[in-house]
Order: structure tokens, then sequence, then C-alpha cells
């Protein structure tokens, strides 16, 4: 230790160089080695992930090539040999409930969680009626707090009250649309679809620079063939079975209505009328990991593992090329902007391939109020919201009023269809 601490201070300051780390770093970042592009490769494969749930579903899937692809295709090799599945679960907790049974499920699909969890964008556009009634809503609870505050102040200046930002409960009516039944169950084109498209010219135009200008045409080679490898990850077939698990409505199927919402203390829930259209709610929130057993074919898993392979040996080719590497990270991270723009996006449900139109609201600023309203629209709809948003129960007058709500609508269809048959 002596003779060590003792040479330490021998030295002299000109012994140490101390402009080697500055130009080691200037080196890498004016020419990056090939071990920059490869760690980056193995970054973010679960934003490739999500990415690929958005859009995939059909015969093309414009997810970009980007740094966290090889990272995916190693991990979806074991989802599609262990976990037996290549789609992710919902990334939103939502309940779904069968209006005429009052069955409720939890949602495990990713479709449904992703139109729950957008309801707040796409409602604005094919429902302004249901952001019109919110505002109001909030509008008179805030009134509500206001006098309430005062008359509390007896006389001094009342307490600061602040804007609600939930008021009461707000139901809203869809109907799935029978003028776009082709596209149920259906991967929709919309901006996200296009945005992948877009990115991959953008891409290849990225990669074709060194080959023009240096005739290194190693970078066009890589970057075609991992475009090539992620069309071949999402064209298959397993994504539709996966994303898509349910029965589909056909012409002459008795209507059925699920209530989608997120649960007690929400601000909204969503009435969704299936009439000869649609998807069975109940067979997709179900969520096809969640099956006792989850079938995916032999061909599938082989073609995952065999693209695995292919991702890998592409990485490894990657790692060749050294001249100009700040094209290829270029390249990865045009891709990687357009993944995380997919993966966190809100979409229509329409581009979910479960096409709805608005077919009214009803709010107030109390829950029972809305309840009310719902079962004189809907029997038996006001009473299964009853037993989310009031899991204690009601009190006994609130719970008899509900009842004679459904029955007196029910009665009243009884009687005009008798009185329809009559003139018949």
């Amino acid at each position: 230790m002596a003779p060590l601490m003792g040479h330490l201070f021998a030295r002299q300051s000109s012994d140490f160089d101390l402009s080697e780390p500055l130009s080691s770093f200037s080196d890498e970042w004016s020419a990056p080695s090939n071990y920059a592009f490869t760690i980056l490769l193995l970054l973010g494969g679960d934003v490739v992930s999500r990415a690929l749930a958005q859009l995939a579903g059909g015969w093309y899937t414009p997810v970009a090539f980007s740094f966290g692809w090889v990272s995916y295709a190693t991990s979806a090799v074991n989802s599609a040999v262990g976990e037996m599945k290549l789609m992710p679960g919902s990334d939103t907790p939502c309940t779904v409930i069968n209006v005429s049974s009052g069955q409720s499920r939890s949602n495990g699909s990713w479709i449904l969680g992703r139109v729950m969890r957008d309801f707040e964008y796409w409602m604005k556009q094919d429902g302004p009626e249901v952001h019109k009634m919110v505002t109001e809503l909030r509008d008179n609870k805030f009134k509500w707090d206001l006098d309430q505050a005062k008359a509390k102040s007896s006389g001094m200046a009342p307490k600061k009250v602040e804007r609600p930002k939930l008021a009461g409960l707000v139901v809203s009516f869809w109907k799935v649309d029978e003028m776009k039944r082709s596209s149920v169950g259906k991967p929709g084109m919309d901006i996200l679809f296009w945005s992948g498209v877009v990115t991959s010219i953008v891409q290849l135009g990225v990669a074709a620079i060194p080959f023009g200008v240096y005739g290194d045409w190693g970078y066009f080679l890589v970057t075609a063939a991992a475009i090539i490898l992620c069309l071949l990850t999402g064209c298959q077939k397993q994504w539709k079975r996966e994303k898509w698990a349910c029965r589909i409505f056909e012409k002459g199927d008795k209507p059925r209505h699920y209530i989608m919402t997120r649960g007690n203390g929400a601000q909204h829930a969503l009435i969704i009328e299936c009439n000869g259209v649609g998807m069975n709610l109940e067979d997709l929130c179900t969520g096809f990991d969640n099956l006792d057993s989850p079938a995916i074919s032999v061909t599938t898993r082989f073609a995952m593992l065999g693209l695995a392979v292919l991702w890998v040996c592409l990485l490894i080719t990657s790692s060749a090329l050294t001249d100009h590497a700040w094209f290829l990270i270029a390249v990865g991270s045009i891709g990687m902007l357009q993944n995380i723009f997919v993966a966190g996006w809100s979409r229509k449900p329409e581009s979910l391939g479960l096409p709805l139109i608005f077919d009214g609201v009803i709010g107030h600023r109390k829950v029972i109020e809305t309840l009310y309203k719902v079962e004189e629209r809907l029997p038996n709809a006001g009473q299964r919201l009853a037993g989310e948003f009031f899991p204690a129960g009601l009190r006994s007058d609130e719970e008899d009023k509900l009842k004679g709500i459904g029955e007196k609508v029910k009665n009243r269809k009884e009687e005009h269809m008798t009185e329809n048959e009559k003139l018949k």
C-alpha cells in the first residue's frame, strides 16, 4: 500500500493527459462505433409491442423499424411458445355488463380497453352532446358548492371553492353503425396507419444517402431487410384471431345492449347497442389470454422463432457498418418516434374495428337521478348500473322507484305491441 501511495504522489501533473477522455467522447459522437447502434436495437421492446397491438389485424401492419424490434422479437418467442399469445392485455381497466342478463365481466381486451381509455378524445368528435352535458353538470355542481359555502359562512367570507373535476354521472348511448358492417372486426386506416407507410419511405430515403454519396449500400440493405421483417411480424393471422376473439353478430340476431364503465366513481358509462351487427362484447372483454385453452398455431410459433433468429442475424450484420453509423441511428430514431406515436395516440372505435354512432345522452348531478332516466329509456339498464355505482345497495325507496320505472316501461311496450298485432 505504501509503495502505491508513494508512486501516486510522485507523479507530476504533466503525466496526466486530461484531453484523452474529451478526445474519445468527440470521436464517438462524430463517428459512432458499431456498438452504439447494436445496443440501441435492444431498447424499447414494450413500445413495439403496443404499436403492433394498435395496428395489427390485417395483411399489412405499418409499424416502422426502430431500435426496439430485436428486443421485441426475442421476447415474442416466449409469448408465442410459453404464454400462447401475441397480443398484450388491456392497459385500461373497465367493466362490461350485459343489460339483459346482468352478467358483469372485467375487461381483458386491448380493443375495449383503448375504446374506454380514449373516450374523452373520440366522444368530442362523434358525440359533442356528451361533452356539453359534462360541462353543464360541472357548472351546476360548482354553483351548488358555491351556494353551500355561502350558506355555511354565516356572513363571513365563504370558503374558497374549486371547480369540480367530476360531477354526477353521464350515460351516453351508442349504436354499432350498420352502414359500416364490413369494417367490424377489421383495423382502420387512420393517421396512425399512414404514419407507418410514410415513415418507412422516409427511412429508406435516409438509408439511401450513404449509398448515393459514398457508394455504401450496406445501410440501405439493412434498412430494407428490417422493414421486411417488421411486415412479416405484423402480418401473422394470429394477431386478428387474438385481437377480435369473439362472435360477430349477423342480421336476424336479437338486439343486445352492453354497458361499459370504469366503475363506481367514474364520470361516464357507455351503453352500446348491437342490433344484428357488431361484436359480442362479453366474448371480447374476456380477452384471448384469459381463455382456458388459448389456441396458437404451430405455424405461428415457428414463424416467430424464425423471425427472432433473423432479427439477431440482422443485429450482427449491422455491427459491421461503422463508417457512417449516424445514418442508421437516424433511421432507428425516426422509427422510434413513429412507434411511440402509434403506441400512445388516441383512436376512434372505428379504427379498432368497432364503428359506433351517437344515439343520445343522459346525465344529472345526482347519480340516482341519472339511473332513473336511463331505466326509463332502457329497462334494466338503470338497475344494472345501480349495482355498479352503488355496491352497498340502494335505499328501499330508491330501489322500488327504479324497479317501478322499469316495469311501467315494459308494460307500455307490451301494450303497444299488442295494439300493433290487433291492427294487423
